[in-house]
């Protein structure tokens, strides 16, 4: 079990070719024993994005503060604070910052290399939504 203040993780500078005004904290991860996926919070700046990229697994998204633009090969597509975004397996996508104020997603994939989903409930004996 992990529980601790997310000012508390590391904040790190994503250094990936592309990104710019971008940082990263790997607030659940393998190395806390997480077996299926990594939670993640990025700080997007003014005038700041992430990369535009795809890749083989989904990102599921909240978005804690600011606003801006999911920018896909098909255009770009507004967001605000509260939000949640799916971005599917494939998609080439770019989050950008459009506010003059910082950007703060959670950003959740899995780890490399998943087996099988599991489908039974944690939170009690009903079938979990999709499974």
């Amino acid at each position: 079990m992990k529980i601790t203040h997310f000012n508390d993780v590391l904040l790190e500078d994503v250094n990936i070719e592309g990104a710019d005004k971008t940082k990263i904290r790997w607030l659940i991860s393998q190395k806390d024993n997480a077996p299926h996926f990594a939670m993640r919070m990025f700080e997007v700046e003014e005038g700041g994005h992430t990369p535009f990229h795809s890749h083989d697994w989904e990102h599921e998204v909240f978005v804690l503060q600011g606003t801006g633009v999911l920018v896909t090969e098909e255009g770009e597509k507004p967001f605000q604070q509260w939000d949640v975004i799916f971005v599917e397996p494939g998609l080439l996508h770019q989050f950008k910052n459009t506010d003059d104020s910082l950007l703060r997603f959670i950003c959740v994939v899995p780890h490399p290399n998943q087996s099988a989903k599991v489908s039974s409930n944690p939170l009690g004996d009903k079938p979990v939504n999709n499974c």
